[in-house]
């Protein structure tokens, strides 16, 4: 189980967050930008380096301002 304040990719959603709790054997977790959190299943997931999880948040960053504006 990932520790809380950990950055971890959800395989299943193909989606990349931050550890915020754990509740009844899931993962609550947040999208580095911020945002709505989502509940994961542990064995979905996987750690991701600090340089990987910075790529995520860029580029979700830059399709937010492309599709969201």
């Amino acid at each position: 189980m990932p520790a809380k304040g950990e950055i971890v990719r959800d395989l299943l959603r193909e989606r990349v967050g931050r550890v915020m709790d754990h509740e009844d054997g899931c993962v609550q977790l947040r999208p580095l930008g911020g945002g709505v959190e989502w509940d994961a299943d542990p064995a979905d997931l996987e750690p991701v380096a600090v340089s990987a999880a910075l790529r995520e948040h860029v580029a979700d960053l830059n399709w937010q301002s492309t599709n969201l504006s």
